[in-house]
């Protein structure tokens, strides 16, 4: 094994493992009956990307929500925003599945696409968007060291005025206490700003989920 190998091999071997396999349709159902019972506040989440999106006053908005799983936030969305179009980007049949029975109301304005951010070029075929939005999907990175990378490859993928909406896990009081796969406040501002967003609003913590509104510094 070269020094390559072997770094690559280190990498992996820190990842912390995932307790469910989000292309299985079991645990992706299983995902989706607990997700908004677990927390039944995502809707204030979802009511502030809303927000934002209404307030950049583009027309025909053009949106990217990655690791969109079973679609909520793209319901809610497309549910208050007739003049989106949406496309669904994750790497799971099972949840792609779900999505297009729960958004059958809305398909011609969305595209299912298959595809692994965590693997190099994943984005390469992606064209430009005025939102791209995660809803806690940064930490299925399974370790937070990717997560700048990631950021970097979603700064390339928005308009001159576009805006990268953020939410995910942290560490620290009411929150989480993986301190290898979830970041603290500080440290999700911090990789954000390493991948070079200028412009950072951190415009709701709760319960353990915050959301960053990130634009370029332009």
């Amino acid at each position: 094994m070269d020094n390559k190998d072997k770094s690559v091999a280190l990498l992996l071997h820190d990842e912390v493992p995932s307790p469910i396999d989000f292309r299985r349709m079991e645990d992706a159902l299983s995902w989706t009956k607990e997700a908004n019972i677990k927390r039944p506040f995502r809707n204030d989440f979802f009511h502030a990307i809303e927000a934002v999106i209404k307030n950049i006053n583009a027309p025909k908005t053009k949106v990217l929500e990655l690791g969109a799983g079973p679609g909520f936030l793209g319901e809610y969305l497309l549910g208050r925003l007739p003049d989106l179009t949406y496309d669904l980007f994750d790497f799971s049949p099972a949840m792609h599945e779900l999505s297009s029975q729960r958004l059958t109301p809305w398909q011609n304005q969305c595209r299912w696409l298959m595809g692994d951010f965590k693997q190099h070029g994943w984005s390469d075929h992606l064209k430009e968007y005025d939102i791209v939005v995660t809803m806690q999907t940064v930490h299925e990175l399974r370790h937070k060291r990717y997560a700048t990378s990631l950021h970097k490859s979603v700064l390339k993928l928005l308009r001159t005025n576009g805006v990268y909406l953020m939410c995910d896990h942290y560490v620290g009081e009411d929150g989480m206490s993986d301190q290898a796969l979830y970041m603290t406040p500080g440290e999700h501002l911090e990789s954000l700003t390493t991948a070079g967003f200028g412009l950072i609003e951190m415009i709701l913590k709760k319960s353990g989920l915050i959301l960053f509104s990130v634009k370029l510094d332009k």
